[in-house]
């Protein structure tokens, strides 16, 4: 009787990505039929990053209730693709770029070495995840790294693997640490200075609370990637990605370790890392979006690309193949995007942020806080730009805080603290972008991240408890 038992399990596996991200679009839609439609009155003020359409306490009221047709299941995902038509653009050039920067093989090369010299030296091996993790927490936390781990995450999964972990080391230590240093961001303008900003509070002002809790999170995100990354070395059976891991080997180029460097290894390499920095330089200094990092990315492709000897056609070729493989995350980006259209088109955005922010007056001032961040944590479903939600929330959640007794410092950092739980959320185009990337079914990561998330959970809760309890946070 046994051997009828995996074709069941395998009847009952999950279904693929897109499908279960299109059942959120149903699930939605239907919720939307029944939630009243409603809104806020807004306007344009002045922050320290430029005009911003902010949302004015104590406006919120009733419209005629918006009913969205079944064809809006079909109709979603399309408006989602134009509205995320910037990003999707963004993932292409990336998709096609970093192919041809593999196909010059100085990828394979360079891991390969940087292999062998960390075997060679074991005590060096250790300091890989949680240095490369603090770099990308720092990123994060300064400048708001986000969208830009994506081409990471293609970079370190061979890596890992070479070192004896799985894909999904590979893909943490990009993301994971990017993650880390956004939620428990110091300095990172989009987050902290916006809702600062929004809030009327000094902009940066808490700094010495905040590094102490980007130091606590840091931590405990890379406690948790090495703890994994030791045990799926132990013992590669119990990676949930064990199949796509010895698929994906069974295709990987591999490099003599003794290989000796060559001019064009050694100039594709310099001029990626140049790039890198560029990248940082732009982000920081001139203010760098998506856009021009996109700009950034194909021409640094079509460099690597001759730098590397492939010639004129072949870099065009392995472009096009490139970015055809980011084609099913495109896909996945756009019906997440789906969600949030429905939601700003049935009008029920405000309506769940006027109910949400309601009950919080009711409540006890010990737990306030936590309220708050569960409140984020689920407007962080649909809206996943730090920004946007700050603007959403903020000129709400800060006189809220005056009138339940907490400080406006607080309700900013509760709003912070939320971005813990994006890394889980089908709905985040960056969540599903590196996931696509890496090839990694959300199913998959979603098990393997999910005591995590819970611990980050219970550590933003205790975290919440001194600015509340302990000390007047201003």
């Amino acid at each position: 009787m046994t051997h009828d038992r995996k074709p069941f399990l395998k009847r009952l596996a999950m279904p693929h990505t897109l499908v279960v991200v299109m059942a959120l679009v149903i699930v939605v839609l239907a919720i939307s039929w029944v939630i009243p439609s409603g809104e806020y009155q807004r306007k344009t003020v002045q922050t320290s990053e430029g005009a911003r359409n902010v949302t004015i306490a104590g406006t919120y009221h009733q419209v005629s209730k918006v009913y969205l047709g079944p064809q809006m299941v079909l109709e979603s995902p399309i408006k989602g693709f134009m509205d995320a038509a910037l990003l999707i653009c963004f993932l292409l050039m990336i998709g096609g770029s970093f192919a041809i920067f593999q196909e010059t093989g100085a990828v394979d090369f360079g891991i390969t070495r940087l292999t062998h010299t960390l075997t060679r030296r074991p005590y060096l091996e250790g300091l890989v995840i949680p240095v490369l993790m603090i770099v990308f927490s720092l990123a994060g936390s300064v400048f708001g790294m986000a969208e830009e781990v994506i081409p990471f995450v293609i970079i370190f999964i061979p890596l890992a693997r070479r070192l004896g972990y799985d894909s999904i080391v590979g893909a943490s230590i990009p993301f994971l640490g990017a993650a880390a240093g956004f939620a428990a961001a110091f300095f990172n303008p989009f987050t902290v200075g916006i809702a600062q900003s929004i809030a009327g509070i000094p902009l940066y002002s808490g700094f010495g609370y905040r590094v102490v809790t980007w130091v606590i999170g840091t931590t405990v995100i890379i406690a948790y990637v090495m703890w994994y990354a030791r045990r799926v070395k132990r013992n590669p059976e119990i990676s949930p990605v064990r199949d796509i891991d010895l698929e994906r080997e069974a295709v990987l180029p591999h490099t003599a370790e003794t290989a000796p460097w060559d001019v064009r290894h050694a100039a594709t390499l310099t001029l990626f890392v140049a790039s890198m920095v560029l990248l940082i330089v732009g982000v920081l200094q001139w203010k760098w979006y998506i856009e021009q990092i996109a700009v950034l990315f194909f021409g640094m492709g079509i460099v690597l690309g001759f730098a590397g000897g492939l010639g004129p056609s072949r870099v065009a070729r392995t472009f096009v193949a490139g970015a055809k493989d980011m084609v099913g995350v495109v896909f996945i980006v756009a019906c997440a995007r789906a969600l949030l259209v429905i939601a700003q088109e049935a009008k029920i955005l405000d309506t769940i942020l006027y109910g949400a922010s309601n009950s919080l007056s009711v409540l006890p001032r010990g737990v306030i806080a936590q309220v708050m961040f569960s409140i984020q944590a689920v407007i962080n479903f649909f809206i996943h730009s730090g920004t946007a939600q700050a603007a959403l929330t903020m000129p709400i959640m800060s006189p809220l805080a005056d009138l339940v007794g907490i400080t406006r410092q607080t309700a900013v950092y509760a709003y912070q603290l939320c971005e813990f739980v994006n890394p889980i959320l089908p709905t985040s185009a960056v969540t599903m972008g590196v996931l696509g990337a890496a090839k990694i079914p959300w199913e998959r990561w979603a098990r393997w991240f999910l005591p995590l998330m819970v611990i980050l959970i219970v550590l933003s809760f205790l975290l919440l408890v001194p600015p509340v309890l302990l000390f007047h946070w201003e």
